[in-house]
């Protein structure tokens, strides 16, 4: 279809109404059709990461913890933030006023940072599991990994909400009538925001999963040089091959997460939210549509708890 571009105004004022492009009837709706699919594909995905986990006892493990509250965030970005987005980006005025305006951009930066947060404990599991692997059960329990889970998710609860001040600067109208807008704050306020929310923890993940990959190279040298010969080592072998491959498996997580975000954070940076293509946009929230199918490709125990699901099995299971 031919991409035609047209300006509309929210109100007949000119002078003081938002002037926005609008794409062609066909153009309009495929997007609108292929977002929903993002949507609805990342809901269901994350629905049966939930709920495989949640159901089978065999999967309640510290670290399917970890994949359990990723999961939920991921779930609230395709419930809440990928619809909010798709509305705010397609339509040509904002109609939904002020107090919504604030609570997506809360449940946006919030599920950010839970997702972020889930990231960083995912890789001290995965550093204790493999630098650390005879203490790792006395060391890493369910009942302190779900402690930990909790405190992640109320901190950042609280510490979102208690910079609701600064969503308070949403205007609407802003710069023109019928538009939702968030006008920076201070630049010290945003750059400390930024250190707190994405630098510290990127920087925790990256040197953590630096660690894990030396240590595994050298527990694998040593494992073939010494105990392969052993019974022991074979069992050696074994655990350490299992340990690393969920650490590779979880990386792919990590770098997915940063892969996905560091576009968009450059352009804020170094730009401006105007200067945010369509494609850039919306990278970010693709990240928890791309977290399930990782695991589906990864994990033989969501293949075979997917089926039992689809399946309606799961009952007699």
């Amino acid at each position: 279809a031919e991409l035609r571009v047209y300006i509309q105004y929210c109100f007949q004022d000119g002078n003081s109404s938002c002037r926005k492009a609008l794409l062609s009837t066909s153009i309009y709706i495929t997007l609108y059709i292929f977002f929903s699919l993002i949507s609805a594909v990342t809901v269901f995905l994350n629905i049966l990461v939930i709920i495989s986990i949640s159901h089978f006892k065999q999967l309640h493990t510290p670290t399917n913890l970890l994949i359990l509250s990723l999961a939920v965030s991921d779930l609230l970005v395709g419930l809440i933030v990928i619809p909010v987005v798709t509305v705010a980006v397609m339509e040509p005025c904002w109609d939904f006023g002020k107090y919504f305006c604030v609570f997506h951009a809360y449940i946006a930066c919030l599920c950010t940072s839970l997702s972020l947060g889930n990231l960083v404990l995912i890789s001290i599991d995965r550093y204790v599991a493999v630098c650390d692997p005879l203490l790792y059960h006395s060391k890493i329990t369910i009942t302190r990994m779900m402690c930990c889970i909790s405190i992640t998710w109320c901190c950042f609860i609280i510490y979102r909400a208690a910079n609701i001040e600064n969503f308070a600067n949403v205007q609407v109208p802003s710069r023109c009538l019928k538009e939702c807008v968030i006008v920076e704050g201070s630049i010290w306020v945003n750059i400390i925001d930024l250190v707190i929310t994405m630098v510290v923890p990127c920087s925790i993940i990256i040197t953590l999963y630096m660690k894990i990959f030396v240590v595994a190279r050298s527990q694998a040298r040593k494992v073939f040089s010494k105990e392969a010969a052993s019974v022991s080592g074979v069992k050696t072998l074994q655990a350490n091959k299992s340990e690393r491959k969920a650490a590779k498996t979880l990386s792919i997580v990590v770098f997915n997460y940063l892969i996905c975000w560091i576009p968009t954070l450059f352009i804020l940076l170094f730009l401006s939210f105007d200067n945010l293509s369509l494609f850039i946009r919306f990278l970010p929230l693709v990240n928890s549509l791309i977290n399930p199918i990782i695991y589906a490709l990864f994990y033989p125990w969501f293949k075979v708890t997917a089926k039992l699901i689809l399946t309606l099995k799961i009952r007699g299971s």
